[in-house]
């Protein structure tokens, strides 16, 4: 990537890159992109940016988690960024599995989470025609106002859940939560 003197406003970074202008100010937090220097309406960002975030993106298409990207990051200066960001490697498709079929692959046969946790698996490819999913609502529940929560699962894990929820829903996160825990506390030997 050629750098040139092009200079981004947040919302036109967030824009080009496809991320929204929260994940940004997200991301600077985490320590993956550098902070303009300029608070405000007045930050500019240029093409090094830009291409950092398309790589963090790319990463994070192949399942890598923020700290694991952060470490792969620092071992980077501008210029090599740039060049991974324009590889043609870069370009290619996004992965064709879903989340479900990710942790499916995590916890297949092979896998050293596999073994000790069956009962998880089960849980978690549970057919739509169960009970305890039977009782999901279709979407959330329609409120004008909603916030944020972030839960820490371990220092580099975080669940996002957008409040209010029902009561059955509340519920059902602090199972997810549980067994989350649970499973990331595992000996991994």
């Amino acid at each position: 990537m050629t750098p040139s003197d092009r200079r981004y406003a947040l919302t036109e970074l967030a824009d080009l890159a496809g991320v929204t202008p929260r994940t940004v100010r997200y991301y600077q937090t985490q320590g993956l992109l550098a902070s303009p220097g300029v608070p405000g309406p007045g930050a500019k960002y240029d093409d090094h940016d830009l291409a950092r975030l398309r790589l963090i993106r790319r990463l994070q298409r192949d399942h890598l988690p923020l700290a694991e990207i952060r470490r792969r990051l620092g071992e980077l200066d501008d210029d090599e960024i740039g060049r991974l960001v324009d590889d043609s490697t870069m370009a290619a498709s996004p992965p064709t599995d879903s989340a479900l079929e990710y942790v499916q692959r995590i916890l297949s046969p092979g896998h050293r989470v596999a073994e000790a946790r069956p009962a998880l698996m089960r849980q978690v490819t549970a057919s739509p025609a169960s009970p305890s999913s039977a009782a999901l609502p279709a979407a959330p529940p329609s409120v004008e106002r909603s916030q944020w929560e972030r839960i820490d699962l371990t220092p580099d894990i975080e669940l996002h859940v957008r409040r209010p929820l029902t009561r059955l829903q509340s519920r059902q996160v602090d199972r997810l939560v549980s067994i989350a825990r649970d499973l990331l506390e595992e000996d991994p030997s």
